[in-house]
């Protein structure tokens, strides 16, 4: 849903994350700046220590379904989602 302030329309941001199994080589990363290029994703950052990905994304253009898939045609072996607090 795209919500206006004034004349403006914002985003409805959404946040997901998911563990993933083994640490995105150099391939996976050129990928995954590809997906930062789609309408809608804001942001993607790892914990590489914990081997979570988070997305930040618009929920007015996308659904959380198709973040998974973006990120697994990227070459991310994700998980769990995981709930955020």
């Amino acid at each position: 849903m795209v919500k206006k302030r004034g004349n403006l329309p914002f985003m409805t941001q959404l946040e997901v994350a998911y563990h993933y199994d083994s640490r995105p080589g150099e391939k996976t990363m050129r990928a995954l700046a590809g997906m930062r290029e789609v309408y809608g994703i804001r942001r993607i950052t790892f914990n590489e220590k914990e081997r979570i990905v988070r997305v930040e994304f618009d929920a007015s253009r996308m659904k959380e379904p198709v973040i998974a898939g973006l990120l697994r045609e990227a070459g991310i072996d994700i998980g769990t989602r995981l709930a955020l607090a």
